[in-house]
């Protein structure tokens, strides 16, 4: 498995604790950048702006992905543009929550 799968992975292991679902399928990832170092820089996002957890998911996001065998580095950018919304979300996570 490549380490981008394997980062995916370990996103998918992240939970919003208001939606029941993992991060990654919940769309709040915009970006994953793997560099030739294995240096890693993800953009992500909030579902809004006053997220209770907006101090301390990213940091759990980060720990996660520091956890990936061959990660030498984490940057993590939190971003607000665009805005999250529900079309954001994978249609595994839309069926999770019987949104379809």
């Amino acid at each position: 498995m490549d380490l981008e799968m394997r980062i995916i992975d370990a996103l998918k292991t992240v939970y919003d604790p208001e939606i029941p679902v993992n991060i990654y399928d919940l769309g709040l990832i915009y970006e994953i950048k793997v560099n030739d170092d294995n240096s890693v820089y993800i953009k992500m996002t909030l579902t809004n702006p006053n997220c209770p957890v907006a101090d301390t998911l990213p940091r759990e996001i980060k720990e996660a992905v520091e956890h990936v065998q061959g990660i030498t580095k984490v940057d993590l950018d939190l971003v607000f543009e665009p805005e999250w919304d529900k079309s954001m979300m994978s249609e595994a996570a839309m069926l999770e929550l019987g949104m379809l």
